[in-house]
């Protein structure tokens, strides 16, 4: 059956002897493409190349280099490893059949060889090969649609999280330099506490990047204070401030309605959910809306607690001027164990240059000078 030669597969033969050379070339030549190459050397020349066989036919016994260290060189190269390899030679010693399938060879036919076993073994090795690609590259394809789908799924929860930190920014009079300015806060300072005794099992790679993506929510409860409240160019009385201090609770719970819909209460709202609820909690207890104090207080809150702090301090707002990035470092220093957990305050202390950097980066107009 004549096949037209572009959809042909090739054949490679690797063979010293004229005689079985020929032999072969007329046997294959109908049905396949064939190359012939006379020793070790040029087969892996051959098979090495753009064009490479689509199965090899290797005789064991050759000068130089024998069959067997050809079969070996193959399997290792990554470019002619899934090429199926079938030894065709005199060899019969069932210890040379089973040397030569150890190598990775595909099949092991002996000479004299019979035409229709040849042809029989081609035809089922190519078959084998086709399948083998074909799976090869579906499953090339699954990782690359499954990596893409990961990617929109990421890109979405990002999103989603700037959106609605956005959102609640907005109705505070704030900046999205805000948002972006915590981020990069919290980012910094838990990379700072990854080898401490008292974060090193929570502050993990993906903990991080996730708390660098919960932080826009912080204050995402604010949408449910009243304007009067919220914008208020004056102290607040102590009635209002119990308003105010509802945010944290309205965050919460508006943060667990989200992860309801996902059916889970570990999904990737979990920091923010913490964020939102407790990063008003103070060290000693003094804090709201759960007086919480010492550990019981979650890192995610201990740690926003600082940046939420240190950014309202060099942040213009409408009941009070912007402070300077030192004045905010010194007040946050004399908050050190009452307001603030020790070790967080003095990871801050140590990298305070870096807040300062970014705060200056995503400066806003009317701030303070840092």
């Amino acid at each position: 059956m004549e096949k037209h030669d572009e959809k042909r597969a090739t054949i490679l033969v690797v063979d010293d002897s004229p005689d079985s050379v020929a032999l072969l070339s007329s046997l294959l030549s109908p049905l396949y493409r064939v190359k012939i190459a006379t020793s070790g050397d040029k087969a892996l020349a051959i098979a090495r190349n753009g064009d490479a066989p689509d199965l090899i036919l290797l005789d064991v016994v050759m000068p130089g280099m024998d069959g067997y260290e050809v079969c070996r060189l193959l399997k290792l190269d990554p470019r002619t490893s899934d090429i199926p390899v079938i030894f065709l030679t005199g060899r019969a010693d069932p210890v040379d059949e089973a040397r030569g399938l150890g190598l990775g060879a595909a099949d092991y036919i002996t000479k004299p060889p019979s035409p229709s076993i040849v042809l029989a073994r081609i035809d089922t090795h190519l078959r084998l090969k086709s399948a083998h690609d074909f799976l090869k590259d579906k499953n090339a394809y699954l990782e690359l649609e499954v990596a893409r789908r990961t990617a929109e799924v990421t890109t979405i929860q990002d999103v989603t999280m700037i959106a609605l930190g956005s959102l609640a920014e907005t109705r505070d009079n704030e900046t999205g330099n805000h948002i972006r300015r915590t981020q990069y806060y919290i980012k910094v300072l838990a990379e700072s506490l990854m080898g401490h005794r008292r974060f090193s099992r929570f502050l993990t790679e993906p903990t991080i990047e996730l708390l660098y993506k919960s932080a826009p929510l912080h204050d995402i409860g604010k949408v449910g204070i009243p304007d009067t409240i919220l914008k208020k160019p004056d102290k607040l009385d102590p009635a209002e401030f119990e308003i105010m201090k509802r945010h944290t609770v309205l965050g919460m719970e508006a943060i667990v309605a989200a992860e309801r819909r996902f059916g889970s209460p570990t999904s990737f709202l979990s920091l923010a959910r913490e964020i939102a609820w407790t990063h008003h909690e103070k060290w000693d207890g003094t804090g709201y809306p759960r007086g919480l104090s010492g550990d019981d207080i979650p890192a995610s809150g201990r740690l926003m607690a600082i940046v939420d702090v240190y950014d309202a301090l060099i942040s213009r707002r409408v009941y009070k001027a912007a402070f300077t990035h030192r004045i905010a470092v010194e007040i946050i220093e004399r908050g050190t164990g009452a307001h603030f957990d020790p070790d967080v305050a003095a990871a801050f202390a140590s990298i305070a240059p870096r807040f300062e950097e970014i705060a200056k980066e995503f400066s806003d107009s009317g701030d303070a000078a840092p």
